[in-house]
């Protein structure tokens, strides 16, 4: 219970990817002028870190690294991030087409996104992962490692959402001329990685 917490505090708030580690930068300035796109943009990049997660860990401890050819992770990673956008890519231009829309370019941009390979790389550092949940090395798993994913996509989630929240509302506010735009939700996303810093003190 206690990795459980230390996965999700750690994920979510301490080592968040977008405000705290600055990656994923491109969706998440991109995709966050309204809540239901952020909200879309933030689940699908869930699923897609997860699921990467539980395909790329047992890859790369179960073929690459006993063929030694484990320098080829990147490559292979990378290949595995795409198939899986496109197969959501496809989910959304069937089933939702408001969405699939919506996103835009930024949806298959999921397939290079800074933040999903980022968290791959990660969980196959077992001695990175071990020191943020608070377990020895030996005992890190296919389990914490999609466990982190999960929780590492809800964290992206939730800074893309609070962005979206903030730049609506500054939207409707009367601002200068010179800040609106880009300039703006530059400061907004300043103020959130801030807020965001502040448990990483606590941590």
């Amino acid at each position: 219970m206690a990795e459980l917490i230390m996965i999700i505090v750690s994920a979510v708030l301490i080592n968040n990817f977008v405000v705290v580690q600055f990656l994923g930068i491109c969706p998440f300035l991109g995709v966050s002028k309204d809540f239901k796109s952020a909200l879309g943009m933030g689940l699908a990049v869930t699923f897609v870190m997860a699921l990467t997660c539980l395909i790329t860990y047992p890859l790369y401890v179960f073929v690459l690294v006993p063929l030694g050819i484990e320098y080829m992770e990147i490559i292979v990673f990378i290949f595995i991030i795409a198939a899986i956008v496109q197969m959501i890519e496809m989910a959304l231009k069937k089933f939702s087409p408001t969405l699939y829309n919506a996103m835009g370019i930024y949806l298959p941009l999921i397939t290079t996104n800074c933040a999903v390979l980022g968290v791959a790389e990660l969980v196959i550092d077992k001695a990175q992962m071990a020191a943020l949940i608070g377990i020895e090395a030996s005992a890190m798993n296919l389990g914490f490692a999609v466990l982190y994913g999960l929780f590492a996509g809800l964290g992206f989630t939730l800074a893309i959402v609070i962005m979206s929240g903030l730049r609506e509302k500054v939207a409707r506010s009367p601002i200068n001329k010179h800040l609106k735009g880009f300039p703006i939700a530059m400061i907004t996303a300043c103020f959130i990685a801030m807020a965001f810093f502040v448990f990483s003190l606590i941590g």
